[in-house]
C-alpha cells in the first residue's frame, strides 16, 4: 500500500534507504529575487562583499570544531527565485552571480531553483512535505479550526478565538492566542503555507525555504531515493529556458556534496520573518527516524553529535 511516507521511505516491509553524500557544512551565500538582479552588478557585489565574512567565519568555526587532524567538508550554495518571477535567463544569471561572488573571494559551488523546491522533474517535492505536516491540535480545541493539511495555515499554538457573539446576550470576551512551547510569554506565529486549489496551488516563499532547508540536511527521499540530485552544467551550456535548467546546478567540479550535517545561511535582515515561519514548519514536519538515523549515525561517526530536532541543525547570520 503507497502511502505518505514516499516522501522518505521505499514502498516495501523492509523500506531502503538510499545514502546521500554529506558535507559537514551547507552555507547558503544567498537568495536571488528579480528585483536584485535589476538592481544591477553593484548590488550583487555588496551583497557579496557584506556575507564573506560570516562565511568565512562559519567554515573557521567548523574547522575548529573538527580539529587540526580532519579537514572539513564544506560547500557553498545560491537559491535564485524562478518561482513568483522569471527574468533574465540562467546564463546571464548564473554568469553575474560567479563574477559578483569573485570579485569578494568567495566560490558558489552550487546554484539552485526555487521551483525546484516545488517540483523537481516526475517529483512534487513541496507535495510530498505538505503530506508529512505533524497536526498538533491544541488543549481545548474545539474543532473551529481546520488542520494545516485542509487550510493551508500552520501556527505554533492557538489562535485567538473569532467567534460572533450570540444575539442578545452580551459581547465575546477576547482571549489572547497562545504559543505551544511558550516560555514566560508567547510568541505566535500564523503562516499561509499555500494559495489557490490543489491543482493549481501557490506554494508560499517559507514553505519552499523551508523544503530548501530539509534539502540541505540530506532529509528529503521519494521512494527511498534522493531527490532533485545536482547536475554539472557548464554555464555556457545553461539552457535559456528556467523550465530546462536542472533543480541544482553544480558549478564547481570539486565541490564538497551539497548535502549537510549542518546549515548555515548569512541574509539581510529583511529575511527574519520568513526565517521564523520556516523554523515553524520544519519544527512540525515528521522526519523518518530511518533517514534521520542514517544521518545522525553517519555524523556520530566522524565524531560530530547532531541536535535531535533537524530546526536546531540550522544557523542565521542576519545581517
Amino acid at each position: 500500500m503507497t502511502t505518505a511516507d514516499d516522501l522518505f521511505t521505499e514502498e516495501s516491509a523492509s523500506p531502503v534507504v538510499q545514502s546521500v553524500a554529506l558535507s559537514h557544512l551547507s552555507v547558503e551565500l544567498g537568495h536571488l529575487y528579480m528585483d536584485d538582479f535589476r538592481a544591477g552588478e553593484s548590488r550583487l557585489r555588496e551583497h557579496f562583499r557584506r556575507v564573506a565574512p560570516w562565511a568565512r567565519a562559519a567554515v573557521d568555526q567548523t574547522a575548529g570544531l573538527l580539529g587540526p587532524r580532519r579537514t572539513p567538508r564544506i560547500s557553498t550554495c545560491f537559491l535564485i527565485d524562478d518561482y513568483f518571477t522569471r527574468f533574465s535567463s540562467p546564463p546571464e544569471v548564473v554568469a553575474s552571480l560567479i563574477a559578483a561572488a569573485d570579485a569578494s573571494g568567495l566560490q558558489i559551488d552550487y546554484v539552485a531553483r526555487e521551483s525546484g523546491c516545488a517540483r523537481a522533474g516526475d517529483v512534487d517535492v513541496a507535495t510530498l512535505v505538505q503530506e508529512h505536516l505533524v497536526h498538533e491540535p491544541v488543549e481545548g480545541v474545539n474543532g473551529g479550526r481546520p488542520p494545516a493539511q485542509e487550510s493551508g495555515w500552520l501556527s505554533n499554538g492557538e489562535r485567538s478565538p473569532a467567534a460572533a457573539a450570540a444575539a442578545m446576550s452580551g459581547p465575546a470576551r477576547w482571549k489572547p492566542p497562545r504559543q505551544s512551547a511558550v516560555q514566560n510569554h508567547s510568541i505566535f506565529v500564523d503562516i499561509e503555507l499555500w494559495s489557490g486549489p490543489a491543482e493549481d496551488r501557490l506554494w508560499s516563499c517559507p514553505f519552499l525555504a523551508a523544503v530548501w532547508q530539509l534539502q540541505r540536511l540530506g532529509l528529503v527521499r521519494h521512494l527511498g531515493r534522493p531527490v532533485a540530485e545536482p547536475v554539472a552544467v557548464p554555464v555556457a551550456e545553461l539552457s535559456d529556458d528556467w523550465d530546462e535548467m536542472p533543480a541544482i546546478v553544480q558549478l564547481n567540479p570539486r565541490a564538497a556534496a551539497l548535502r549537510a550535517y549542518r546549515t548555515f545561511t548569512p541574509l539581510d535582515s529583511r529575511f527574519l520573518p520568513i526565517e521564523l515561519a520556516v523554523r515553524t514548519i520544519l519544527g512540525q514536519v515528521w522526519i523518518d527516524p530511518a533517514v534521520d538515523g542514517q544521518v545522525c549515525g553517519r555524523a556520530r561517526g566522524e565524531g560530530m553529535e547532531l541536535p535531535t530536532e533537524p530546526v536546531g541543525r540550522i544557523s542565521y547570520a542576519f545581517l
